[in-house]
C-alpha cells in the first residue's frame, strides 16, 4: 500500500493512493464497508495506524479493497484538489545518516568507523508539493536526495537480523542543507579533557565542531513523501534507483546499493543509543553520483538563487516534488 497524510475538503485525512493516482480516505472507506469501523482511530492518523500493527494494516487493506470494488460508494480525491502533509506529520525524531554513500568515500578525510547521525525536528518537515522556504540569510542551500524508512515497532538494542521486522515502510526525503549556516555555526576551539598524567588537572585539545540546528533543521528543510510504501512492496531497499531533477535537468542518478551502512546495521547501531519509536523516520544518506560527466553536482543546485522545482524519485516509491519560495530576509540580528 501507499499510505498518505493529506488535507482535503476542510479536514486532515489519512489515505491510500490508488493505481489511478487518486486517493481515498481510509476512515471513509472503512465506514462505508462496515459501520462498526467508524470509530476506528487507527485509520485517521499515521502514527496510530503504525502503532496498531497488523490489525490496523489489515483494516486499511480491507478499506482499499472495498473502495476498489465499490468506486461509487467511497469518495476519491484527485492530487490537484488536496494538500499533501508529510506522511508522518510529527514523528518523535527524524534521524539522518551523515556521509553514508560509499560512492563518495574519497571525500572523507577522517571519520568514525560506525554510522554517524544527526536529528532533525518535525518543524523541518513539509509535504509533497509544498514550498521549501528560503531566506537570504540562509545563504547557499542545496538538495540531498535520500531514501528514508519509517519505524513500525519500538526498537531498542536490537540485533541486525531483527532490523527489518521493525520497519513499517519506505518514503522519500530531501535533506535540504545550507553550507553557509554550517560554516557560521562551526566552532574552532580548545576542548577540555582530563590530563593524561594527572586526572586532577585538565588539558586543552584543539578541535572543530558544528551543530546542525540551523543548517539542517530550519523550517521546511525536510520535504518528505509523498507517501509511505509499506515494507512488503519493497523486496530490497538496497536495490533502488534514486534520482534528483532540478527544473527538468537530471542532476544525480544513484543507487541505494552505494549506501555504505545498510538498513540492518544502521538500525542495530542507532538502537544501542536511542530508542526508535513507531513513526520515527530514519534517512539513509544522500545519493550523490552525478547523472553524467560534466553535469552539475547536487551541491551546485543553489536553490536560494535558482529556485525550484526540485524533485527526488526513487524506484518502487514515487516522486517527491517541491517548489522553492525565497522570502525577504527577516532574520533579526542578535543584540
Amino acid at each position: 500500500m501507499r499510505l498518505a497524510s493529506f488535507h482535503a475538503r476542510g479536514r486532515d485525512r489519512l489515505g491510500a493512493a490508488l493505481v489511478d493516482g487518486t486517493l481515498i480516505d481510509l476512515a471513509e472507506a472503512a465506514a462505508a464497508a462496515d459501520a462498526h469501523t467508524r470509530g476506528n482511530a487507527a485509520l485517521v492518523d499515521m502514527i496510530a495506524l503504525i502503532e496498531g500493527g497488523e490489525a490496523a494494516l489489515s483494516a486499511a487493506r480491507s478499506a482499499v479493497t472495498y473502495a476498489l470494488a465499490h468506486s461509487g460508494a467511497v469518495p476519491r480525491y484527485r492530487p490537484g484538489e488536496i494538500r499533501w502533509h508529510p506522511p508522518v506529520r510529527r514523528p518523535s525524531k527524524l534521524v539522518c545518516l551523515a556521509l553514508n554513500n560509499s560512492a563518495n568515500a574519497d571525500r572523507i578525510l577522517s571519520g568514525p568507523k560506525h554510522p554517524a547521525s544527526f536529528i532533525k525536528g518535525s518543524n523541518a518537515l513539509t509535504g509533497h508539493g509544498e514550498p521549501i522556504v528560503i531566506k537570504p540569510a540562509y545563504g547557499r542551500c542545496h538538495p540531498e536526495p535520500e531514501l528514508a524508512l519509517v519505524i513500525g515497532r519500538r526498537a531498542k538494542e536490537i540485533l541486525a537480523g531483527e532490523a527489518y521486522g521493525h520497519v513499517f515502510g519506505y518514503t522519500i526525503h530531501n535533506d535540504i542543507t545550507s553550507p553557509v549556516m554550517r560554516r557560521e555555526d562551526t566552532f574552532h576551539y580548545r576542548a577540555i579533557h582530563p590530563a593524561k598524567d594527572d586526572p586532577a588537572q585538565v588539558e586543552y585539545v584543539e578541535t572543530w565542531v558544528s551543530y546542525p540546528g540551523r543548517y539542517k533543521g530550519s523550517d521546511t528543510f525536510s520535504p518528505l513523501g509523498p507517501w509511505i510504501v509499506t515494507r512488503d512492496e519493497i523486496a530490497d531497499p538496497h536495490a533502488l534507483t534514486v534520482s534528483c531533477t532540478h527544473k527538468e535537468e537530471l542532476v544525480t542518478e544513484d543507487s541505494t546499493a552505494n549506501l555504505f551502512y545498510k538498513v540492518p546495521e544502521v538500525l542495530a547501531f542507532l538502537s544501542q543509543f536511542m530508542t526508535l519509536l513507531p513513526g520515527d523516520v530514519v534517512s539513509m544518506g544522500t545519493a550523490l553520483k552525478r547523472s553524467a560527466p560534466g553535469t552539475r553536482a547536487v551541491q551546485n543546485i543553489e536553490l536560494d538563487k535558482l529556485g525550484g522545482p526540485i524533485s527526488v524519485s526513487i524506484s518502487g516509491i514515487g516522486t517527491l516534488t517541491n517548489p522553492v519560495e525565497i522570502l525577504p530576509d527577516s532574520v533579526k540580528s542578535v543584540p
